[in-house]
């Protein structure tokens, strides 16, 4: 089923020679010659599976904490009177936006980061110095490996230019080490940018035509195109110049098949499911395997510390109980027993009217994944959210018991945060998520989980990186920006109409939804949330594009303060770039902050 034997590539040889007398002379060999390595087509798949499994792992994690927390889907939620997931604020910063260099996350991710990057330097190297005969393969199969190198950098690379932009190095040589990286790519940020942005789209261009098509597990000819549309699409943001219309004929161009054969699913499930390799959307995924790389930890994040009693698994895997869906109500009405207000007031209702945020309203009633995740063996599964009491086996048997401040009662999620038992302090109509209690805001289960008896591993489900649904909406909005409404709207309900059955269909294709009046680009930004809520992507290719990451109203900015801080409306616009990590700036003296971090 996987394309990829994931293997550990073994990267150090130690040499030692005993003579009469002893030589103690250290002689160190750092890298196997490429020559020796690199015996046959075997030895560079296995090298290039490090690569995969390494990018894969080192940007799961904290690249999606700093793409989603400091968005308006997901939050981390602290609990039990302001304490419990705290943390010293070191994932709570990142929902508040208030950040600085010395952030523990912002420097695992910096560390972790390169190392993709300087795998793939170091394969690139060592391949330039081979022939296809010296590898017993085809030019055009060495070429295929080539592009696909370049295409696993240029991504790698995407990834680090969104979190950093100009302040970042351009590195394309073997380097070791944070202090062997090369400086910034230029004193100026505005020029560092483009630099960057050149180098990526160059590289994409240069080595697409020998990639292979329709491999899923694999970079392939589609993928690179895609980061090439990303990068159009974002060009106003990574280098202020308007390259929408490149992005929409790039677009058609991967629909209409000239990079691969792909269709929309008509079941969403494909997607994301067992089989997901399968799927006709499904461009490119990472291979996981439980024991070789596994994901599924990283699918945890939103679930309880019981949460098997209701899955009916027996895996190891533990929830975090620290990550929720943003409220899509305030704490206005009467408190009930279990947590909440009866008569709450919703965030996309007068008098906030927010355009953001308030996740669960988002979706249509109609649609078929609003409601509450669960399986059978005849059905498969079903719904993508957990809300009201949670009871074990699908909500067939017995309530679940919250636990910290709620210990010992029933467990029942509510579109709320607030500390409804005046916990730490006293309950206001709108909180920050340092004021959250144990059944705070609502949880997702994107990818699903099958219980034991399904003889099905959740945690080998591959992850989804790229998805012809994607270039539906990147061509839509490109259609938006170009006046082009009632396109943008065919081009996102060919998407969405999965998700209704064709009587509901034939009311909702015409219909805004809740909250807004007209196809427009408030709209637009909205279904980018809902279609990829949680995908890791809300702030990078979303909010910032359309100016909202700091000056986007949702929730408790504008509206909420906790002592000696406050969430105005409208933040800083410095944190719409990151900072380097203070200790990168340390060890590397060439490197320059970002400009508003001085």
């Amino acid at each position: 089923m996987k394309y990829l034997k994931y293997k550990c590539l073994l990267a150090i040889i130690l040499g030692c020679s005993l003579s009469g007398c002893f030589d103690l002379t250290e002689e160190v060999f750092d890298r196997v010659d490429s020559g020796v390595y690199y015996q046959d087509e075997n030895s560079v798949k296995s090298a290039v599976a490090t690569i995969y499994s390494t990018g894969a792992t080192s940007y799961a994690e904290y690249f999606w904490y700093m793409q989603e927390f400091p968005a308006d889907q997901v939050t981390w939620r602290v609990w039990n009177g302001g304490q419990w997931g705290y943390d010293e604020g070191e994932k709570f910063i990142f929902s508040i936006q208030n950040w600085t260099p010395d952030a523990k996350i912002i420097r695992s991710a910096w560390e972790k980061a390169w190392t993709t990057i300087g795998l793939c330097n170091t394969l690139l190297a060592d391949m330039g110095k081979l022939t296809s005969a010296d590898l017993k393969m085809t030019d055009e199969k060495l070429k295929a490996y080539e592009g696909e190198v370049r295409t696993l950098r240029a991504w790698a690379y995407y990834n680090i230019f969104e979190i950093w932009g100009g302040a970042l190095p351009l590195n394309i040589e073997p380097a070791t080490v944070d202090a062997e990286l090369p400086p910034t790519a230029d004193p100026d940020f505005d020029t560092s940018c483009k630099k960057i942005y050149n180098f990526i789209a160059t590289e994409l261009d240069d080595c697409y035509e020998g990639m292979v098509e329709n491999q899923v597990n694999r970079m392939n000819k589609a993928v690179n195109r895609m980061i090439k549309a990303r990068l159009l699409l974002n060009a106003e943001v990574f280098i202020k110049e308007n390259h929408y219309t490149e992005c929409a004929e790039l677009c058609r161009e991967i629909i209409s098949g000239k990079y691969g054969k792909y269709e929309l699913a008509k079941d969403y499930r494909d997607i994301y499911s067992i089989n997901n390799t399968e799927c006709p959307e499904v461009i490119m995924a990472f291979a996981c395997e439980d024991g070789k790389l596994n994901m599924g930890w990283m699918r945890m994040t939103f679930y309880p510390y019981n949460i098997w009693d209701y899955f009916g698994g027996t895996y190891s895997q533990s929830g975090w109980n620290c990550t929720c869906l943003v409220p899509s109500y305030d704490n206005a009405g009467t408190v009930n027993e279990l947590g909440g207000t009866q008569g709450a007031t919703c965030f996309l209702d007068a008098a906030y009217g927010d355009k953001l945020g308030a996740v669960y309203e988002r979706f249509d009633d109609r649609d078929i994944r609003k409601k509450n995740y669960s399986y059978d063996k005849k059905n498969g599964y079903s719904g993508i959210f957990l809300k009201g009491t949670i009871k074990a086996n699908y909500g067939k048997g017995e309530p679940l018991k919250a636990d910290a401040d709620r210990d010992g009662q029933d467990l029942a999620y509510v579109d709320q945060v607030g500390t409804f038992m005046n916990l730490g302090r006293n309950l206001e109509t709108v909180m920050s998520p340092r004021w959250g209690e144990t059944n705070s805001g609502l949880r997702l289960v994107k990818y699903p989980v099958y219980p034991t008896s399904a003889a099905i591993d959740f945690q080998n489900i591959d992850e989804v990186e790229f998805r012809l649904s994607e270039v539906y909406y990147m061509l839509a909005e490109c259609e938006m920006r170009a006046g082009q409404a009632d396109k943008a709207k065919e081009l996102v309900n060919e998407v969405r109409k999965r998700y209704f059955s064709a009587g509901d269909w034939a009311d909702v294709k015409d219909k805004p939804g809740r909250g807004f009046t007209a196809f427009d680009m408030d709209w637009m930004l909205s279904q980018w949330g809902v279609e990829f809520l949680n995908e890791g992507r809300r702030r990078r290719t979303d909010l910032r594009r359309f100016d909202k990451f700091t000056q986007g109203q949702w929730w408790f900015f504008g509206r909420a303060t906790d002592d000696g801080q406050l969430y105005p409306a409208k933040r800083d616009r410095k944190y719409e770039w990151y900072p380097l990590p203070a200790s990168a700036l340390l060890v590397n003296q060439g490197l320059i902050q970002n400009p508003n971090y001085k």
